[in-house]
């Protein structure tokens, strides 16, 4: 009887532990599968098949080629839509007015709103990525609509003609041409080869593809399986209108790239309206193709290039903060809406930005961080200057901490260090902060921040001109190569420093390449072994110890 109760209790235990077990293993499943612009919907090859599928569809009047993806038949036979003029549809479109506006404000140049008239309904959207996780929304508030077009809007209740096709008009033709460059359009993505699907975010597939077997770029498109696209669709039932609302960020991401001309900013090279089988008038995005910014790799380049990102953020906020909208913030700020092109950061996600400062009264004007709060004063109900503040503060916590101080040469360190403090502190604004920057890129670009300069080398060294030393390679870091060792210098008493500190080094070779600053590229070796004719190189080698 003991023994048929000790197995029982034993079973019990089993039972419990295995329960306990799957019950962690399901919670850790449905955590990954909820986790936002989490890929979970389809892997990228059926992403890059749906595509060429669908690049082949009828084109229908002016419309041509979508480079995107259709709605899927589980979504497009949804019965679960509202009745048109109900309370439930009439809010969809309500906020797809408001995006609209939106847009149309930043076509008028409108950057700022009076402060005067009765507040409109918020914009539902994704809280800020300044705060941490939580029920604490911060959305961006719209500005106060004139009288005709709430109006006019009142009066239109149907998803089939949310817009009037003036309105479309507007859009397409504004955009034919930036800075007298002829826009790409739908027949300039019609044979694209190449493509490859990158990524997406809440709202955005990004897909790389080849035009002309020559061009790159990227095209941007509602993600159909993200988010924003399935949590409207859960909500409101309605495909159709919840692909408008969510397609008017693409819209406004490139009307504000069309605006702002800006080195950091990345390029809109053209657009795509076409229709679907599903939707009419789907929109995709023709840009600049960049790299992701990978904050570990970056970590493991020289000085010099982090720098050069840094300066080239520094850039971009001090023009975000005095554009022709006015001062711009942007609210998504992490680094995976930058990329790098050719060296350079640019901003790739603009569909997040906005030049509405934030609401306030005079006690309660407070910019909120995770690790800490900042204070501002209250201007006619507005924070002033939060938009370039939370711009720096940001720059700050995800770039200049990392990036900047590390590795350094010794004699900038004090000033680095300065500004990082600054700028965590909100000490400087953007216009000081990028002054002691440039000053930062004179002082190494001229070779200012070299020590005892006329100090005497411990060894000689012989020069012999047109060779290269291919082989004798032996690591350093940082380095631009991986299986070498391989700096960047202002000039060859700089490279004799060098290779003095270094006990593996017995001969360098000055390259004929130079980095973004001017400094020339200089292998550093183990000896001279391999040492060979190469044309435009000359080699340092050592003669004494």
């Amino acid at each position: 009887m003991v023994l048929i109760k000790l197995i029982t209790m034993k079973r019990r235990r089993i039972v419990v532990a295995a329960g306990f077990c799957f019950a962690f293993f399901l919670g850790t499943l449905m955590n990954l599968l909820y986790i936002p612009g989490f890929e979970h919907h389809q892997n990228h090859d059926h992403r890059v098949h749906r595509y060429y599928h669908e690049k082949q569809q009828q084109v229908t009047g002016d419309s041509q080629l979508q480079v995107g993806e259709s709605v899927t038949e589980a979504v497009a036979e949804s019965n679960s839509k509202p009745a048109v003029g109900s309370r439930h549809h009439q809010d969809l479109l309500l906020q797809i007015r408001e995006r609209f506006d939106e847009v149309v404000r930043y076509r008028q140049r409108q950057a700022h709103g009076s402060g005067t008239g009765d507040p409109v309904r918020q914009l539902e959207r994704r809280r800020l990525m300044d705060s941490e996780p939580g029920d604490n929304w911060d959305p961006i508030k719209v500005i106060e609509r004139t009288e005709n077009r709430q109006t006019h809007f009142q009066n239109r209740l149907s998803p089939s003609i949310y817009m009037p096709t003036a309105s479309r008009k507007d859009f397409t033709m504004t955009l034919s041409s930036v800075n007298g460059t002829r826009m790409l359009g739908c027949s300039s993505i019609d044979n694209v080869t190449n493509v490859q699907y990158l990524g997406s975010g809440y709202t955005k597939a990004v897909y790389k593809a080849s035009l002309n077997n020559s061009l790159s770029v990227a095209l941007k498109s509602v993600d159909f399986g993200g988010h924003d696209m399935e949590n409207c669709v859960k909500k409101y039932g309605s495909p159709g209108d919840c692909y408008r609302l969510a397609s008017f960020k693409i819209v406004k991401e490139m009307t504000l790239m069309e605006m702002l001309q800006h080195p950091n900013i990345l390029k809109l090279y053209g657009y795509c309206y076409q229709d679907s089988n599903d939707i009419q008038d789907t929109v995709t995005a023709i840009t600049e193709l960049g790299s992701p910014l990978e904050m570990i790799q970056l970590l493991q380049t020289s000085w010099e290039e982090r720098f050069r990102i840094c300066l080239s953020l520094v850039r971009l906020l001090h023009y975000l903060a005095h554009s022709p909208l006015g001062s711009v913030t942007l609210l998504d700020f992490r680094p995976r809406q930058f990329v790098l092109v050719a060296g350079e950061l640019k901003v790739t996600d603009l569909d997040d930005a906005s030049t509405e400062e934030a609401p306030c009264s005079p006690s309660d004007c407070v910019m909120e961080f995770p690790a800490r709060n900042f204070t501002l004063p209250c201007s006619r109900g507005r924070c002033l200057g939060i938009n370039e503040k939370r711009n720096l503060y940001n720059a700050y916590r995800f770039f200049f901490t990392y990036l900047l101080p590390h590795s350094a040469p010794p004699t900038l360190r004090p000033l680095l260090d300065k500004i990082v403090n600054a700028t965590g502190e909100l000490i400087w604004g953007i216009d000081e902060t990028l002054l002691q920057l440039e000053k930062v890129l004179h002082l190494y670009r001229n070779g200012f921040y070299l020590q005892n300069s006329t100090q005497t080398h411990i060894t000689d060294y012989k020069h012999v001109v047109d060779a290269s030393i291919p082989e004798e390679n032996y690591r350093c870091w940082p380095s631009y190569q991986h299986d070498g060792c391989l700096l960047s210098v202002f000039s060859i008493t700089e490279a004799i420093g060098v290779c003095e500190r270094h006990a593996q080094c017995q001969a360098f070779v000055v390259t004929n390449q130079t980095t973004w600053t001017g400094h020339q590229l200089v292998f550093f070796k183990t000896g001279t072994a391999s040492l060979s004719s190469a044309k435009g190189r000359v080699t340092y080698v050592r003669v004494g110890s």
